[in-house]
């Protein structure tokens, strides 16, 4: 395990605290808000979509959503003629890898060979400012949560640098803790897992889960053994855990069964070509899927036909890490999604445009594990939610209707004018909120620069 010295741990905590603080006076200061005369997509099903309604926060919470809500006290955003929908809930995503960017060249650079070679050259301050500018990314397109599976967790520094990236940002997370051994020979740190879950609350914007992975040989009993033991810790400490079922996703998904391993708190990502069998028993235990369409079609894996995925209850849509799928758009996700489901199916009707809006919001949610706190706009959910003004070109010409189409295919991230989570204002009138962007790319930029110069020719 890479040493860390001391002094560049108290720098990355004393940065983190600092943006901690920005972000908390940025994020509005947590007091009422109404936003007033949207059209709003509460993506409840019981009570459906609102042509013009309020929604009022208090407290973090959404409190009530209707028509003509008196606002009292509460500081009024004006959503009049735009969308108010759940935040996108970003279900798999590698946020360290957000300042590789532009690395992944294809033939000239696969994903899997360069982050291995960048990766074990991450000090704790690059793991923070990738982290960080990977969680602004997605808030400013209208993501409120993501699960970021972290894998490259080489100290405890490391891992701390990643929470603190997270809770500065603003943005609900699900920090699923990983070793950095891809191998899987080398066990995940679980006495500082074990630490760091005793000093948090669970029900907190920003939570810890497990980043498990299967042994590489699938024979091996030791390794088994120590895989075991990571996911007891997990049990035990009542975290989520989610599981990469890729490179030989059969055998693994099929390993999982075998050893009765699927259960609710397991969230498996990827699991293209599962068989209806594998799907079937991952549904019957109650457990998740995290589909990601960009990335698995980005590095060859086949292609995310959602209509194979129709019996699992529990699923939503991942980035799968900003730099690998491009960018951190979810507006992306679903398109792709939607188009390759229509096109694999030679049937333009077989894609409902709202089936990937439940995606990318209340079944995401739930997916995440989340769905009792977001991912719907009705009293009583935390007040995650985005406004979508369609002053763009690109969505120039809506006559009227079901804007569900109007979302999926003609929105961008550049649409979302305002983001709250946890009843705080993240973005408002397209700017984010208390973020100082000329230095956060800056400080990217010579992240980005530093790890090839320290990484060397591969």
């Amino acid at each position: 395990m890479a040493r860390v010295h001391p002094m560049r741990a108290i720098r990355v905590w004393l940065t983190c605290v600092l943006l901690a603080s920005i972000s908390a006076a940025a994020g509005a200061d947590g007091g009422a808000l109404l936003v007033r005369n949207g059209h709003v997509l509460t993506m409840d099903a019981a009570t459906g979509d609102l042509p013009r309604a309020d929604i009022l926060v208090r407290d973090g919470r959404i409190v009530a959503v209707g028509p003509d809500l008196d606002a009292g006290d509460a500081r009024v955003i004006d959503a009049a003629g735009a969308y108010v929908l759940p935040g996108f809930v970003d279900t798999h995503s590698h946020l360290y890898t957000t300042t590789m960017r532009g690395q992944f060249r294809n033939a000239d650079g696969r994903y899997f060979d360069v982050a291995e070679h960048l990766s074990p050259v991450m000090t704790p301050d690059d793991v923070h400012i990738a982290m960080h500018l990977g969680a602004l990314e997605l808030l400013d397109g209208g993501i409120t949560s993501t699960g970021d599976f972290f894998d490259n967790v080489r100290s405890p520094a490391h891992g701390e640098a990643g929470l603190a990236a997270l809770e500065a940002s603003g943005i609900r997370a699900v920090l699923y803790y990983g070793g950095p051994d891809k191998s899987t020979r080398q066990p995940i740190d679980l006495a500082h897992l074990s630490a760091l879950a005793g000093a948090r609350d669970q029900a907190a914007r920003v939570r810890l889960g497990l980043a498990w992975r299967l042994p590489r040989d699938l024979d091996d009993a030791g390794n088994w053994a120590m895989r075991d033991r990571e996911r007891e810790v997990a049990r035990a400490l009542g975290l989520p855990v989610q599981v990469h079922v890729s490179v030989q996703p059969g055998p693994i998904f099929d390993a999982l069964i075998a050893r009765d391993l699927l259960d609710p708190a397991l969230s498996l990502v990827h699991a293209t070509d599962a068989t209806p069998v594998q799907l079937q028993a991952l549904e019957a235990a109650g457990g998740a899927l995290s589909l990601t369409p960009v990335s698995e079609h980005r590095v060859g894996y086949g292609l995310t036909r959602l209509d194979d995925f129709e019996g699992v209850s529990r699923q939503g849509l991942g980035i799968d890490g900003n730099a690998l799928a491009g960018c951190g758009d979810m507006f992306a996700a679903m398109r792709l999604a939607a188009l390759t489901w229509s096109g694999g199916a030679r049937d333009e009707t077989a894609v409902a445009p709202r089936a990937l809006l439940e995606l990318a919001t209340r079944r995401g949610a739930d997916a995440l594990g989340l769905g009792a706190v977001t991912g719907t706009l009705v009293p009583g959910k935390r007040a995650d939610l985005q406004v979508i003004a369609p002053g763009s070109l690109q969505m120039a010409g809506f006559g009227g209707g079901d804007p569900a189409a109007l979302l999926v295919y003609s929105a961008a991230p550049t649409d979302v004018r305002t983001v709250i989570v946890d009843g705080r204002l993240v973005k408002h009138d397209g700017e984010l909120v208390g973020v100082d962007l000329p230095r956060v790319r800056e400080a990217a930029r010579a992240s980005a620069r530093a790890l090839l110069e320290r990484a060397g020719p591969r």
